[in-house]
């Protein structure tokens, strides 16, 4: 056996712990794949109930601020109507808004005045 055999011998032996080396991590990828796709599946069959739970609850809260909404609607309404007769009658009859005014204004100023005589 000349120094090209044990040179052979060499580059065979180096080959075969690199082949091991590749072997061992094409392993362990193979694994951390699998794992990875049983972690995914996991999450995918957590998530379809989590989402139709959400989708319920979404659908339960709807139906009380459907009803706010109409109650609030109604309340607008009422203030419009409000709001137009009392336009309406200041308009049509200034006169008595004013006497109006001036009996609270006359009124405040014989509280404060029995207010002061208190004291």
């Amino acid at each position: 056996m000349g120094p090209g055999g044990i040179a052979t011998i060499i580059a065979s032996c180096a080959l075969m712990v690199i082949a091991i080396a590749v072997a061992y991590v094409i392993i362990r990828l193979g694994r951390f794949i699998d794992e990875a796709k049983a972690s995914l599946k996991t999450i995918t069959d957590e998530t379809a109930p989590l989402i139709d739970e959400v989708h319920t609850t979404v659908t339960l809260v709807n139906g009380p601020l459907k009803s706010i909404n109409r109650i609030t609607k109604n309340a607008e309404d009422l203030s419009d109507k409000v709001n137009e007769a009392t336009t309406a009658f200041i308009s049509k009859n200034g006169s008595a808004v004013k006497v109006a005014g001036a009996l609270i204004s006359a009124a405040s100023k014989k509280k404060s005045r029995s207010k002061k005589k208190a004291e």
